[in-house]
């Protein structure tokens, strides 16, 4: 049983909100790393660039979507495209927006795994980590 994730990328570009959520998640527990880009060209060229031989794995990420640079729709389109090795890796869209179209359109997203309203809370990440990570 996966007791502790390796890592956790929150792409979003509210430093603040960033700063926020990583606290939270590392009193949580739930991982070793958390990594932070601001947009969605940050975090591909992150996903994408190898180090010590090896793509980053993140085993899930949170993705917000208005943001500048590469948005989150356009992130999700660049993930789909890109060849790096991807193991499953679980997608999260975590945002502000209350838009039910946007809500619609991410679950007709086969590779985005949820759609949820920031603030990101203790309870919904242990939620998370149980429902998809910790096998019985």
């Amino acid at each position: 049983m996966k007791q502790k994730l390796n890592s956790i990328l929150l792409i979003d570009d509210d430093k603040a909100t960033n700063f926020i959520h990583t606290h939270l998640i590392k009193k949580t527990l739930v991982v070793d790393t958390v990594i932070n880009k601001l947009n969605g060209e940050e975090a591909i060229a992150y996903l994408t660039t190898k180090k010590d031989g090896e793509y980053p794995q993140p085993e899930l990420i949170f993705l917000d979507i208005n943001m500048p640079v590469m948005n989150g729709w356009e992130f999700i389109e660049e993930y789909k495209k890109s060849n790096f090795s991807k193991k499953s890796v679980l997608i999260i869209m975590l945002t502000t927006s209350l838009n039910p179209a946007e809500r619609e359109k991410a679950e007709k997203i086969e590779i985005i795994s949820d759609f949820a309203t920031k603030p990101l809370t203790a309870e919904y990440l242990q939620d998370i980590v149980k429902s998809y990570f910790l096998k019985k």
